[in-house]
């Protein structure tokens, strides 16, 4: 299991080159994907893994942001994405393995190419189910494990670097967790052969 203390550590470092470096990715794996998510955002929101804040843009206007990172450095630079947005939002330092909310708190939990790097990613989608109010949205996008075998191949080379730089995974498939905490898939798409995923679901009411 990955030590959270060397995690956040390795995300204070990347945090000011995390904007131009996620930049070509988006464009190259998921283009429009943010914007995709947080226009179905409702209510009381929690973003886990905000970074640096780059969905911040995209919320509709009425709905009240909260955002939560591990890294300290990149909640610094989304609060200084929110003041220059002048979009209100609360920030907390913590864990998604244990996230510091109560039960049922929120109307919509929204997580973007966050999944992939929690050591316990099984942990973290329970934890975003218990914070979310019956009938609450969960919406998903990140990069996931290819069913095509060489694209599959290729990530997890990719992924022996990644681990070591930053703990982030390219193989997972988030699907069948995201069921098995109790949520129930309203809709999922598989992007770029199948190397990237969005998913929206909903917690029973």
């Amino acid at each position: 299991m990955t030590d959270p203390a060397w995690l956040r550590a390795q995300w204070d470092k990347y945090a000011p080159h995390y904007d131009r470096s996620i930049g070509f990715l988006e464009r190259l794996q998921f283009a429009g994907g943010r914007e995709w998510v947080c226009a179905q955002a409702s209510g009381d929101v929690l973003e886990v893994a905000i970074g640096t804040g780059l969905n911040l843009g995209h919320y509709p206007a009425d709905v009240r942001v909260t955002g939560l990172d591990l890294s300290p450095a990149m909640l610094e630079l989304a609060k200084r994405r929110a003041d220059d947005l002048g979009r209100p939002v609360t920030l907390r330092q913590g864990d998604a393995e244990a996230l510091p909310f109560p039960d049922a708190g929120f109307d919509t939990v929204v997580c973007t190419l966050g999944l992939c790097g929690f050591p316990d990613d099984r942990a973290a989608l329970a934890e975003m189910h218990r914070v979310l109010r019956p009938g609450g949205a969960l919406l998903l996008l990140d990069h996931v494990g290819s069913h095509h075998r060489p694209l599959h191949w290729a990530q997890g080379l990719l992924e022996r670097v990644t681990l070591r730089q930053i703990g982030d995974h390219q193989t997972r498939r988030p699907l069948p967790l995201v069921i098995d905490v109790g949520f129930e898939i309203t809709k999922a798409e598989r992007l770029k052969l199948g190397t990237a995923e969005r998913l929206v679901a909903r917690k029973p009411a």
